[in-house]
């Protein structure tokens, strides 16, 4: 007893805090109570999706079915009595309340038809309601209730049907909404309720930006998700140092949206003024052969006129120009990133039209450079700069852009760790030999888990660090140097060969040789090696992305012994042809981990007419003897500390050392 009334008056300032919160003995043996039956409840099932490339319906698609999971609740409840179309057009309701119920709505041929449609869809959806909620509390089911109707929802999905009377009054309830005309309210609230609850937790492993078109409104929805978490990409953060104002990022995010012809995303989304790009374009580059600079343009998401092409062409060379001769400075002021030898402007032989790489000359692909100094390449012109810090002011004035960046440093990290699972997007680097790869950063060796960690407090400091400061200047040009250095745990190649797929046409030279991790990966022991330096058993998993698994030519996603799982299986469009499929989730529930692999989804609009859902597989990779309970996780443990706490504070009330608030239930 003495050991613990030691601890309580070592932590008495923080027990008067909780003090606030449960101001009695009462209160806070109700908590005990309800903490500890907590702990006996199945942990919540987790969803993992990594590198979406801003392919939003997709993304859409995959969250709103959870990966499958929503229509495997649907089959559990409706069972095969249901035809199968039938339960098809339930997943679809449920996946897109808003587009699908106007459409079954339509379909009735009389207002008593409507009554009867709307009485079995409530009924239906308030059975897999009950199913879905019945991993949570009471409590918790009625904070996720919407305001306005939630006093009625939580009437009918705690309704005990084996009664008669109350059959005849939960059918009152239902026969009242519909009378009311409040049943799309409630079909709507119901299908939004059956997602939230389905999946307790979402985690992104990396790469939300670049390629596909439209990022933010996977930002957007992942804002309004009620738990989720990220691991960042080598392609956020380059967003994040654009929106930090870092000139190189800016230029490398435009230059990658020309790229894949997604500028209007830039333009109309964000609000990223090209106009000053364009002028400059139009005078310098307007002439020139651009062949070189076509974008990488999606047919499906067409037609392109070959004006279209030539204004992204030509402002694609322009930007491109301005990152190249920014590339050289950053590579100048920060020796620790090794990247010498890559500043290829200061490379080229103007009069031969060649460049020297690693030693060796190259014939050009394109030899104009209007805005080039021989003498001094690195150079910006007049009108460069000018463009630049319009472009800069641009990407800092978005509001809608600095949301997304807030979202994603507060949210965000370089790795996580949660329930036996360490989450990173790229890699940890090694050496050919296995061990952990070292880099010295501004006077200190960093390996491992070390040089994680030093590499989110370096990204943060790019945006968080006093405006005009050496550390705002340094934590910037990181966040440059995480999506593309060499020892970069975002990217994992020796180099982004960006120069030499756009000017040579050896494609000798466009290898991106693969961190030895790539290799090793496949190794049980290194993985075991892995998650001991995070602190984690051998029997745990990594769960990574970045590098999509090819599929088509027999690449297993599974890696060193069942240790590591990769889940980039080319969500993006771009990738289908190289991997064979879609991509692949994850999914962690109370009863086991699988692993699902997706084909092409075709359009959200084909999704709500005709109930086509993502051809998916399902692959177990673990299976549990029993049910993974609360206790069993990580909110275990914080739930088991809670308790702790309380008790402590129960014993500090009995003791006088803290006193009870005047309350009604002294007597409790």
């Amino acid at each position: 007893m003495r050991t613990e009334t030691e601890e309580i008056r070592r932590n008495l300032k923080y027990l008067q805090l909780l003090a606030r919160d449960y101001p009695s003995q009462a209160a806070a043996a109700s908590e005990i109570i309800s903490t500890q039956a907590l702990l006996k409840l199945p942990k919540g099932t987790e969803h993992f999706m990594s590198d979406l490339h801003g392919e939003n319906e997709a993304f859409v698609h995959i969250l709103n079915s959870a990966s499958g999971v929503i229509r495997e609740k649907v089959d559990q409840v409706l069972g095969p009595a249901v035809p199968d179309a039938e339960r098809a057009e339930l997943a679809t309701l449920i996946y897109y309340p808003a587009e699908k119920l106007p459409q079954m709505k339509a379909r009735q041929p009389s207002e008593a038809a409507l009554e009867g449609w709307y009485s079995q869809t409530l009924f239906r959806l308030i059975d897999i309601c009950r199913l879905v909620s019945s991993k949570h509390t009471r409590s918790y089911v009625r904070a996720c209730l919407p305001a306005g109707c939630g006093y009625v929802l939580d009437e009918l999905l705690h309704a005990h049907f084996e009664d008669h009377d109350k059959e005849l009054y939960y059918g009152q309830i239902v026969g009242s909404i519909i009378e009311n005309a409040r049943a799309d309210r409630f079909i709507t609230r119901l299908c939004e309720l059956i997602k939230r609850l389905a999946v307790d937790k979402l985690h992104i492993v990396g790469d939300l930006f670049d390629r596909g078109p439209r990022p933010d409104i996977i930002l957007d929805l992942l804002l309004r998700h009620h738990n989720v978490d990220i691991q960042w990409g080598n392609h956020d953060v380059v967003w994040m140092g654009a929106a930090a104002g870092s000139p190189i990022c800016c230029a490398t995010v435009v230059k990658t949206t020309l790229a894949y012809h997604n500028h209007g995303m830039l333009e109309d989304s964000y609000g990223i003024n090209l106009r000053h790009l364009q002028r400059l374009a139009d005078h310098y580059y307007g002439a020139d052969d651009l062949s070189v600079w076509v974008p990488h343009a999606d047919a499906a998401r067409g037609p392109y006129t070959p004006g279209m092409l030539h204004r992204c062409a030509v402002m694609h060379k322009a930007i491109s120009i301005i990152m190249f001769k920014l590339e050289c400075a950053v590579i100048d002021r920060n020796p620790d990133f090794q990247m010498e030898g890559r500043d290829y402007l200061r490379r080229i032989d103007y009069a031969k039209g060649t460049v020297n790489i690693a030693g060796r000359e190259y014939p050009l692909r394109d030899t104009s450079f209007p805005t080039v100094d021989p003498v001094s390449p690195a150079a910006l012109n007049a009108d460069e700069k000018l463009v630049l810090d319009k472009l800069v002011a641009s990407f800092r004035q978005s509001a809608k852009l600095q949301q997304h960046v807030r979202f994603l440093y507060a949210k965000g990290s370089v790795y996580h760790i949660e329930n036996g699972n360490l989450l990173y997007h790229g890699a940890v680097p090694m050496t050919e030999k296995g061990a952990f790869a070292a880099e010295r950063f501004e006077g200190r060796l960093y390996a491992g888990r070390a040089l994680m960690d030093y590499c989110d407090e370096r990204a943060r400091r790019g945006y968080y660090a006093p405006e005009g400061t050496a550390a705002r200047q340094s934590g910037q040009d990181f966040l440059w140097y995480l999506w593309c250095g060499k020892l970069s745990p975002l990217f994992g190649r020796s180099a982004m060969t960006t120069f030499e797929r756009l000017f040579v046409a050896d494609k000798a030279t466009h290898t991106e040789v693969k961190d030895p991790y790539y290799t090793w990966y496949n190794e049980e022991s290194a993985c075991r090696r892995i998650l001991a330096e995070f602190g984690l058993p051998g029997s745990c998993h990594i769960v990574n992305g970045h590098v999509p698994v090819q599929e088509k030519n027999g690449e297993s996603p599974i890696k060193g012994g069942g240790r590591l799982i990769v889940i980039d299986g080319g969500f993006c469009r771009a990738y289908h042809e190289k991997t064979g499929i879609a991509g692949y989730t994850l999914t962690y529930s109370s009863r086991d981990m699988s692993l699902r692999t997706h084909q092409p989804f075709i359009s959200a609009e084909k999704a709500v007419t005709e109930n086509i859902d993502i051809v998916s597989r399902e692959s177990i990779l673990e299976q549990e003897n029993r049910r993974v309970l609360v206790e069993d996780v990580d909110e275990g443990e914080v739930l088991r500390e809670k308790v702790h706490d309380l008790k402590q504070l129960v014993t500090a009330f009995q003791l006088g050392w803290i006193k009870e608030a005047e309350t009604q239930d002294r007597v409790w």
